[in-house]
């Protein structure tokens, strides 16, 4: 079953999209939710995103381990929202480059491995501003390579912009009439 990749900016669509996605399925759906509530404003991000969801979907509220939330979703259509977050909760857990970016290719070969379909978010935060510490530059890449991760084995990824999706391919792919052999 496919695993659909949707990455954007902040407000782009990613979630709205997710959950219309969810919406159409035929049968049960498991929402992965990632973040931490660590403030009054992240406590108002998720009891909006809980109410822009049917009541009937389960939710699995797991900021680390990843891999096991989506072996105890086995046989519904998994929503995982989000791959942003989950980077960023791995590195404030004291998780090394290396190991993020092996538990993230873990992950995402699980998910192309079930027979159920799978969507993913997650932010693109390399096309801003360059982050000013060492800590923004370094979770920039980290999370740039599990986005690699992701839609390398993603059987389709979109780049949500305002709310519109621009479908993403391999540039070898695109270049490849125009390159020479």
């Amino acid at each position: 079953m496919p695993l659909t990749m949707l990455f954007g900016g902040a407000r782009s669509g990613k979630s709205a999209l997710a959950v219309g996605l969810g919406e159409r399925h035929d049968g049960p759906v498991a929402y992965i939710a990632t973040a931490p509530i660590v403030d009054d404003d992240m406590a108002q991000r998720v009891a909006r995103h809980r109410a822009e969801r049917p009541a009937a979907w389960s939710t699995i509220e797991e900021p680390l381990d990843l891999a096991g939330a989506i072996a105890r979703a086995s046989g519904a259509m998994l929503l995982i929202d989000c791959l942003t977050l989950w980077a960023s909760n791995l590195m404030w857990d004291d998780r090394g480059d290396a190991e993020i970016e092996r538990l993230a290719t873990e992950a995402a070969n699980l998910t192309a491995s079930l027979d159920t379909p799978v969507v993913a978010i997650s932010n693109e935060v390399g096309l801003g501003v360059h982050p000013e510490t060492a800590l923004g530059r370094r979770y920039r890449d980290v999370l740039g390579r599990v986005n690699q991760a992701w839609a390398g084995v993603a059987d389709r990824s979109l780049l949500l912009v305002a709310g519109k999706a621009i479908p993403l391919g391999d540039p070898w792919d695109h270049l490849r009439d125009t390159t020479t052999p």
